[in-house]
């Protein structure tokens, strides 16, 4: 069986997912102000490493983890569900426009949903 990182295109996948993704994050003034005084290039990087060991591309993580990466955010910036909803919500946009098939997103969207709980430091 292949993984979800193979099935949705790989590596090239990834990165164009992540390009197109922070457009969409940084165009959206309901959360593009999480993002201020961040090094982009770097998110990119990092979110693209992410999302590779997340859809099992690779076997390992070497950012942060999501609950120290994310820390900051939800104590002293207000990071909450309707945060992540949003970001997932460009997520799942982006993924349609570069076609991936609507199984694979839903696919996605368990694994990510998977690490709210981190994310928002529950």
């Amino acid at each position: 069986m292949s993984t979800l990182f193979e099935r949705i295109g790989g590596e090239a996948a990834v990165e164009a997912t992540v390009d197109k993704f922070y457009l969409k994050i940084m165009g959206d003034k309901r959360i593009n102000h999480f993002f201020a005084g961040v090094d982009m290039k770097k998110q990119r990087e990092n979110q693209a490493a992410f999302l590779m060991f997340a859809f099992g591309g690779s076997a390992y993580y070497r950012g942060r983890s999501l609950r120290t990466a994310h820390h900051k955010l939800v104590e002293q910036c207000g990071l909450k569900d309707e945060h992540f909803d949003f970001v997932f919500e460009h997520l799942v946009a982006t993924l349609k426009e570069l076609s991936v098939a609507e199984e694979l997103i839903q696919e996605v969207g368990k694994n990510l949903e998977s690490v709210r709980i981190y994310i928002l430091n529950r």
